[in-house]
């Protein structure tokens, strides 16, 4: 097949337009998912883990969402204050990367389902205040050992045309899977549609040193975080199954709209937008510095975590999930064995402790990681995990 007949298999079929999905202004973003809100795909933490570690993918089922106490919710309020700036400035640096490498015309932010899309939102709303650029945003779908969704690619190429300049985005890092993912689904995508996509991931913290594009690497509390669909649109985790997504269909999430009432989704980017302005200096000089001197991509998180993989002796590597955002969802919607941290009174860490203290879930110290804490998900007899 010639590149230009790929290329028409980009734009033909046409991809049916989304329907409206997110708690979001349409402004922001655009999910590009299947609504499955009607469908009854949760499954109780104790039965979910164990259907992932018999070898069910992750993406055919969803957690029960958690419900935050008072207490908790407190606590992300009490973040969120106290972070704004913080998560204001690394908005800005990864904003002027994107600039800097990309420009504005032409430019694509493409986030990935969930974490992905809060981060999208204000990176689109700092260029639009900073440039006078209003750039597109969609939040797609990618899952580990299925991929990225091609259709919500091709959607977008034939919005905006096969030389569109896509800037992928996501929260943070952890071990570097979903970068690896995104790499291979781009090569997929060239072999099979004859257009080149860039494979760089964008990301507010990259404590994981595997992205070079990042606002940070510090690994603290990002408050989108700390909550789930509440901070994210009121969307579920996204779904791949047959049974319910079509060969022209996009992937799957929920819209949890019941839950409009707690929804902090636009509280968090309020929170952080009125920052911008005072941060941008800072911003410019240390993206400048960047572009000057390009950060070392050296996967030094992985090798942290090989490091405590030997020393727990853990069979599956994939039971060991890095940083202060990942750890949060081993709490949230797995079954964590035991929570690692650099040192108890580290102050990005109250949540983590936190929610160790309502599951009851031993903490123990290991300092000298690049990370802040890590979750360590229960094995259970039999294998493969998220």
């Amino acid at each position: 097949m010639k590149g230009t007949d790929k290329q028409n298999a980009v734009l033909e079929p046409e991809i049916a337009p989304p329907v409206p999905l997110g708690s979001y202004p349409p402004s922001d973003v655009t999910f590009l998912l299947k609504d499955l809100s009607s469908v009854a795909l949760e499954l109780g933490t104790a039965e979910r883990e164990k259907a992932i570690q018999s070898g069910v993918s992750y993406s055919e089922m969803l957690p029960v969402e958690y419900q935050p106490t008072e207490q908790y919710i407190g606590l992300f309020r009490e973040t969120l204050q106290e972070s704004a700036a913080k998560v204001a400035l690394a908005v800005a640096v990864v904003s002027e990367r994107i600039v800097a490498q990309r420009g504005t015309e032409g430019t694509v932010l493409v986030s990935l389902a969930r974490a992905g899309t809060p981060v999208g939102v204000l990176i689109r709303r700092y260029i639009a205040e900073a440039y006078g650029a209003e750039l597109p945003h969609y939040s797609v779908s990618i899952i580990r050992g299925k991929g990225l969704d091609m259709n919500a690619i091709r959607y977008i190429l034939q919005q905006h045309g096969t030389d569109a300049n896509l800037q992928f985005v996501d929260g943070w890092t952890g071990k570097g899977a979903i970068t690896r993912v995104l790499k291979e689904s781009c090569i997929a995508f060239y072999n099979r549609y004859g257009v080149r996509l860039s494979d760089d991931l964008a990301v507010l913290a990259d404590p994981g040193h595997c992205s070079g594009t990042f606002g940070t690497r510090e690994d603290y509390l990002i408050p989108s975080a700390c909550l789930n669909s509440t901070v994210s649109g009121l969307l579920s985790r996204t779904v791949q199954r047959n049974d319910l997504t079509g060969p022209e269909d996009f992937h799957g999430a929920k819209f949890y709209k019941e839950w409009l009432e707690h929804d902090y989704s636009n509280v968090f980017i309020d929170a952080i937008t009125p920052y911008f302005a005072s941060v941008r200096e800072t911003a410019v000089a240390a993206a400048g510095e960047m572009g000057a001197s390009p950060p070392e991509i050296s996967w030094r998180g992985m090798q942290d975590i090989i490091t405590l993989q030997e020393h727990f002796g853990i069979d599956n590597i994939n039971l060991i999930k890095p940083g202060v955002g990942e750890t949060t969802r081993v709490l949230l919607r797995r079954v964590p064995w035991k929570i690692i941290v650099d040192t108890k009174d580290n102050p990005n860490l109250r949540h983590i402790l936190l929610l160790a203290e309502e599951r009851n879930v031993p903490v123990e110290e290991y300092p000298g990681l690049a990370y802040s804490c890590c979750g360590i998900i229960k094995p259970l007899k039999g294998g493969e995990t998220e």
